[in-house]
């Protein structure tokens, strides 16, 4: 029966994907204590993780500087030299690094899961008080989203090994255009590949607050909800990550684009504009974390109000 009525669901009332975003901008834009909840967590977590991360790296630039590494002898104006002077300069400080994220990784990995799924939920509950407060479903599910995103990279990073490999050596003259072709293709193939396997792992947390399900059983139902939901929530995060992307295409022309006139400006003025980008690309990314989530609810209550009726 249940089944039936989801199957009349789809025909009786067909879900709206990207139309409705500008709505969701909107309602969003005037409730900004919800983009206040989701930066107040990423920055909670992430500005410890990025200070320990600085100590680690003046730490390892004290024990080996970077003139030993042959870092000041990197010849800028040879881009065939360089790259494999730059890959010399990181064959020295390999070890010292991965040293040190044998412990920071997984350190960072669970202060991001546990605040991240407090902060999730908090989100959730604010947008709609009557959801459940389920922190444990909401670190599993969040566990579950974050070693995807660990798989991905690591393909990602193993394919750009194999295209530095074989593009750069020092025993020819290094093929940087072609690696910059392979490196660019497989970055964003890899990007929109996370974007459009992902949505699983977003949905389901909305399942399981709103629903009050079990994290196992809203990831299983995130599965089972037909081509055309399904289709309208890859939909949706392909959207939101092609803005990701945009937003760091902006962030890094606002900061670029004084640099004709960094010595009128001065160094201090330049740094301050490069805080400013910094700035703008982490509340806007925010922002359109929390449209994201608002779309995905509004989604499911479309589909599910349907499927009731």
């Amino acid at each position: 029966m249940k089944a039936l009525s989801i199957a009349y669901a789809r025909r009786a009332r067909p879900v709206r994907g990207t139309q409705l975003l500008v709505e969701h901008m909107g309602a969003v834009l005037r409730r900004p204590s919800l983009t206040a909840i989701e930066l107040g967590w990423n920055w909670l977590v992430g500005l410890p993780i990025l200070w320990v991360s600085r100590q680690q790296a003046l730490k390892i630039l004290s024990a080996y500087p970077l003139q030993e590494s042959g870092f000041n002898s990197i010849d800028t104006r040879n881009p065939w030299v360089a790259a494999v002077q730059v890959a010399n300069v990181w064959t020295y400080y390999q070890p010292h690094v991965l040293a040190v994220l044998v412990w920071l990784l997984p350190s960072a990995a669970v202060a991001w899961i546990v605040v991240s799924a407090l902060g999730r939920s908090m989100l959730l509950k604010r947008i709609i008080p009557r959801a459940s407060f389920r922190p444990m479903g909401m670190i599993a599910l969040q566990t579950a989203w974050l070693a995807l995103l660990a798989a991905t990279f690591l393909a990602w990073f193993k394919s750009i090994e194999w295209v530095a490999s074989t593009h750069i050596s020092a025993a020819g003259e290094p093929d940087l255009v072609g690696y910059s072709i392979w490196a660019i293709f497989l970055t964003l193939g890899f990007y929109t590949a996370f974007a459009l396997v992902s949505w699983p792992l977003s949905i389901a947390p909305v399942l399981m607050l709103l629903d009050r399900r079990p994290s196992i059983s809203s990831l299983g139902l995130s599965l089972k909800l037909g081509r055309e939901f399904t289709g309208k929530l890859a939909e949706i995060n392909l959207v939101m990550g092609i803005v990701t992307l945009a937003l760091m295409v902006l962030a890094m022309v606002f900061s670029a684009a004084p640099l004709p006139f960094s010595d009128e400006l001065g160094a201090d003025a330049m740094r301050l504009v490069w805080v400013g980008s910094v700035v703008f690309f982490l509340v806007a990314s925010g922002f359109f974390q929390v449209v994201r989530v608002k779309a995905f609810i509004a989604f499911w209550e479309t589909f599910r109000g349907s499927a009731s009726s």
